[in-house]
């Protein structure tokens, strides 16, 4: 079937006619119990997967087991993030830390043995297993452990998501009681002294904010990444911090949140557009063109992928508001309230992506070196998304037949937004629901660039964790 090559656009991933997505070797050992989320370092080769009351994290360089975390909830774990890193990079003074949400109301704070310095982690992790290490490991292994330093308590209902700011600095959590809450990091990041060292090891998180304004079950939470265009001229004037988060709820809505020059999280933005309950929220990762704000993706029950964008402000506007920001007030709080413009923020659904699924769509991972989007949900398929050129036009190719369509092909789909569908897979984790997709980083011994090569990583009811080769052509 011939297809049309699109140009592409600095803000597209470079076109390709054809995408083929295999199945590597999974993570050993299988789970053999249903498995959340899986979620990769941002910078070392281990990802973490939350199943039952507890979370696992493999080793990307072995594809094996590096060490558990349990003991620590009474139900299941649903989600974890990583803590970025605070402060001074310093390998002496930096621990690994690890946040758990859970059913059973309350987030869990981890640090890996509190002993160990990451650069002794880091070096572990990256060791293939070898005969010659094989005793050395053994009588390491029951030295290996997580310590759980702090448990975060407030919520009233189930942990459904966690998620760090890119800084570290704010950890957002949200329930199905309606609330989002905000706790910050209040611990000494850079220590001065070794009295001061061991007091880093007691974490200090105070709450900064409780935000109650959805009317449903809070899904899933996701800060802003520290990229160019949040900071840049296209960012909304200064009357925020540049912290940005993103909540999605069974209320069909996603909303946008930031700090105002009073110390107060506000909701700036609501997006509607959805026609059922919102499962997550993606920020973009790459920089766009001329430093542009960066997009969001929302995704649900409605088995729509919608992208959204920030307004941009007219010049004029954008002048007074700046000009607002100046002087002694750098928020531009200074001016009486009814010559203020409006704090609210405009965003647009600037497209929506070609249908693929049929059923609910459980997550969406996007590309911050491709810009490729991959999408899995309750139907068991793996789609994979590629932006182009093309803004203004909805075309669909003749439907192929099921078996056409279960890899390495699928109907050449462009959406009104001007995205299109690479490929798919069909029961990717046979007759089990697909909970959650990410892209992360290859280490293990069949990458050609380690490192660098990126794979996606799929987490399913069947409680394995399937790493997946991407090739474009």
């Amino acid at each position: 079937m011939a297809t049309e090559t699109p140009t592409a656009t600095p803000t597209a991933a470079t076109a390709a006619t054809t995408a083929e997505i295999t199945p590597l070797p999974p993570f050993s050992p299988d789970l053999y119990q249903r498995a959340w989320a899986s979620i990769p370092h941002p910078s070392l080769p281990l990802i973490a997967t939350c199943h039952a009351h507890s979370v696992t994290v493999f080793s990307l360089s072995t594809l094996s087991k590096h060490s558990v975390l349990t003991g620590g909830h009474t139900r299941s774990v649903r989600s974890a993030a990583w803590q970025p890193p605070r402060g001074k990079v310093s390998k002496e003074t930096k621990r690994l830390r690890l946040v758990t949400g859970s059913f059973d109301t309350t987030a869990g704070v981890w640090t890996w043995d509190q002993g160990r310095r990451e650069e002794r982690l880091e070096r572990e992790i990256r060791m293939q297993s070898g005969q010659d290490n094989k005793e050395e490991e053994e009588e390491e292994e029951e030295e290996d452990e997580w310590e759980l330093t702090l448990v975060l308590e407030g919520h009233e209902n189930e942990v459904k998501s966690v998620n760090y700011s890119p800084s570290g600095q704010y950890l957002a959590t949200c329930s199905r009681d309606k609330s989002v809450w905000i706790w910050e990091d209040v611990g000494n990041p850079n220590p001065s002294s070794e009295e001061e060292e061991e007091d880093e090891d007691e974490d200090e998180w105070e709450t900064v904010a409780v935000l109650q304004e959805h009317d449903g079950d809070v899904k899933a939470v996701a800060w802003c990444p520290d990229v160019p265009g949040r900071k840049g001229k296209y960012a909304p004037p200064k009357r925020y911090g540049d912290d940005v988060l993103a909540s999605a709820s069974y209320d069909n809505t996603v909303r946008l949140w930031r700090e105002d020059g009073d110390g107060e999280w506000v909701c700036v933005a609501v997006l509607e557009g959805h026609e059922g309950t919102v499962w997550g929220v993606a920020w973009e990762g790459r920089q766009r063109e001329n430093d542009k704000f960066p997009r969001l993706l929302s995704w649900g029950a409605d088995e729509v992928v919608r992208v959204w964008s920030l307004k941009e402000p007219e010049e004029e506007e954008h002048e007074e508001g700046a000009a607002a920001g100046s002087g002694n007030n750098p928020w531009g709080f200074g001016v009486p309230n009814t010559m203020r413009r409006s704090l609210k923020e405009e965003w647009e659904c600037t497209a929506v992506l070609p249908k693929v699924h049929k059923g609910d769509i459980y997550s969406v991972a996007w590309s911050t070196e491709t810009g490729l989007l991959a999408s899995v949900g309750s139907d068991g398929v793996l789609a994979l998304y590629q932006e182009t050129a093309n803004t203004n036009t909805t075309t669909t190719t003749p439907e192929k037949t099921e078996e056409e369509q279960t890899n390495g092909d699928a109907p050449t789909t462009t959406s009104a937004g001007g995205w299109k569908v690479l490929t798919t897979v069909k029961s990717a984790h046979g007759p089990f629901e697909i909970n959650h997709i990410t892209w992360c980083k290859r280490y293990d011994a069949g990458s050609e660039r380690k490192g660098e090569e990126e794979m996606l990583v799929t987490t399913g009811d069947d409680g394995v964790v399937r790493p997946w080769q991407v090739r474009m052509q």
